[in-house]
């Protein structure tokens, strides 16, 4: 049996129909750049979201960007993020031509570490980005609670954590604002790239709103700086109108495949994380293991396809590993040198899991 990490096409086969129908109407309506669809969307994700505002972007790392510059972020500003969640967060920060200031992660949660927060609040940074990592939810109430006692804004990563939620409210929802990507592979995933902003605060996504069309008030007005062309399109509105009433329902496979992961791994080489709850949508089933390059390889002679998510942290990439200020993050580069992601989609079966679980429990170290 093969077991590949993702299988995008049978994820949508059910789809199909409804999908190509979508397509189509953009097509026969010939607006496709900021539309009806677009419109159907932001009403219809805010309201998931449980916020007033949602502006839809280009991408997830304009997501990013774009919040921060509607925070006023700007060139040698330092905005606090963790270094294991793939650059994303410190991509952005770079082109706002402001510094990241990494943060260690915890040990067990892999997440922000919240005492190492606090020592870096003490450096008042412009900014704090919170990644939901794997999908699941940070500590973010202690957080927010904290970075606003010491008056830093929140920008929340839920790239990987759509549908996340906890006491009833969700992903994006807790900070200042929340940006979302909908590259295919996320739990909710577009045919292309895709992304949003969603915020409480009417004057944020005012400010979101004109720069991501240039910075435009009137059309061709230009009275924000730092704006750019970054829009969501109609084809990629009208795919996630299809996909965004099905994402509670593939989000519970999710955990269903988690659960199973849990139960039936059993090595004592690999490191399983705790799983599951509503505040976790399993975008990601990380486990861990030092010999992590051997299983690896171990799982490929078995059929199954397992992904590094992510290998290099961010201080040792090579956009930034020539900086002065390298930080001591000893717990970031052991969880990287230590990670691998198995197969945890939607459309895997049972069968396939259990392919995957023999494996893993096939190890020799």
């Amino acid at each position: 049996m093969r077991v590949p990490f993702n299988q995008l096409h049978s994820l949508h086969a059910a789809q199909r129909e409804s999908l190509a129908k979508a397509l189509l109407d953009v097509l026969d309506s010939g607006w496709f750049v900021l539309g009806p669809q677009v419109d159907q969307f932001e009403r219809d994700f805010a309201g998931y979201c449980g916020v007033p505002h949602c502006i839809g972007v280009g991408n997830g790392s304009e997501a990013l960007e774009l919040a921060l510059r509607a925070l006023g972020v700007a060139a040698s500003d330092r905005v606090a993020c963790v270094a294991n969640a793939g650059y994303y967060a410190s991509t952005a920060i770079i082109a706002c031509a402001a510094r990241p200031l990494f943060v260690e992660i915890g040990q067990r949660s892999l997440q922000l570490d919240v005492l190492a927060l606090d020592a870096i609040l003490l450096q008042r940074p412009r900014a704090l980005v919170v990644t939901h990592l794997y999908g699941q939810l940070a500590d973010i109430e202690t957080i927010v609670t904290r970075s606003r006692a010491a008056g830093v804004p929140v920008v929340e990563d839920c790239a990987q954590a759509h549908g996340a939620r906890r006491d009833g409210r969700m992903a994006g929802s807790f900070g200042d604002l929340g940006c979302y990507s909908f590259y295919p592979t996320k739990n909710l995933g577009a045919l292309g790239d895709g992304g949003a902003v969603v915020t409480r605060d009417q004057a944020l996504a005012d400010r979101v709103r004109q720069l991501r069309q240039y910075g435009w008030g009137d059309k061709y007005s230009v009275e924000l700086g730092g704006g750019r062309n970054s829009r969501l399109d109609e084809l990629q509105a009208a795919v996630l109108n299809v996909e965004l009433p099905l994402l509670d329902v593939r989000n519970e496979r999710r955990r269903q495949i988690a659960a199973l992961y849990q139960e039936g791994i059993n090595h004592p080489a690999i490191h399983l994380h705790e799983r599951g709850g509503d505040d976790d949508v399993v975008h990601l089933y990380v486990v861990r293991c030092k010999q992590r390059d051997r299983l690896q390889q171990h799982l490929a002679h078995c059929g199954v396809q397992s992904v590094v998510h992510f290998p290099i942290p961010d201080h040792r990439q090579l956009a930034v590993s020539a900086s002065d200020d390298v930080p001591s993050l000893p717990t970031t580069e052991r969880a990287c040198a230590e990670v691998l992601s198995l197969p945890c989609h939607p459309a895997l079966t049972d069968a396939e899991v259990l392919h995957v679980i023999a494996a893993c429990n096939d190890f020799e170290r």
